[in-house]
């Protein structure tokens, strides 16, 4: 997908993926991924997601990966936060404590740079990228992660009713992306509330993929 869209959406302030709370998947599944409160957790393309918040508040460090500077730029804002900001190559850092973010082309993010990460919560991610992307994404994951153990969200709709993003990533998908590197277990499957933006049924799941 061109990197264009997402940025013009972030200008544009079409925003209808943000959610005004954590997620409650992140809220209840997260300690079926990580062992302790001092855990260190990547979000890719994270945008300026309240899970952040949440995540921080219960004591995780949080590193991150966006594309659009705006979305960074708003979420320290409307944290109350001066970040510190460090241009690295093709991307900048945005820093406070307990809190990286690096904006840019998640595909330019590299394991030296991000550190070392206990889990991965992807909830925007892999749902964002169309199919001939997923599997250089899911790759690139395991890599700079070292294959962490990963909270990954998920939905199954019909796609001959809407084309998505987030878009349709179906049970087989996910056991032909993550199966070489990760241990499969769903942790949740459910219908979505209202579906998906409102204009088809869907179902919403979380998995848990632990290192084989």
């Amino acid at each position: 997908m061109d990197p264009n869209f997402w940025l013009a959406r972030w200008e544009n302030n079409h925003l209808g993926w943000h959610q005004e709370k954590a997620h409650p998947l992140l809220v209840t599944h997260l300690q079926e991924i990580v062992d302790g409160a001092a855990s260190r957790i990547f979000v890719p393309l994270c945008g300026k997601t309240l899970d952040i918040g949440w995540l921080l508040s219960q004591g995780y460090q949080v590193v991150g990966a966006e594309l659009s500077e705006i979305a960074i730029q708003q979420l320290f804002e409307e944290a109350s936060v001066a970040p510190e900001i460090t241009a690295i190559g093709p991307l900048k850092r945005y820093s406070a404590p307990q809190l990286d973010i690096y904006v840019g082309d998640v595909f330019e993010l590299k394991q030296s740079l991000i550190g070392p990460v206990d889990a991965v919560y992807d909830r925007a991610a892999m749902v964002a990228l169309p199919a001939e992307m997923r599997q250089r994404y899911t790759q690139h994951l395991a890599g700079i992660t070292k294959r962490a153990p990963q909270l990954l969200i998920s939905f199954e709709y019909d796609q001959d009713v809407m084309q998505g993003p987030p878009f349709s990533v179906p049970h087989a998908d996910i056991a032909q992306l993550y199966g070489d590197n990760y241990a499969i277990s769903l942790l949740s499957d459910q219908d979505l509330t209202g579906g998906l933006k409102g204009i088809c049924p869907a179902r919403e799941q979380a998995w848990k993929l632990a290192q084989k």
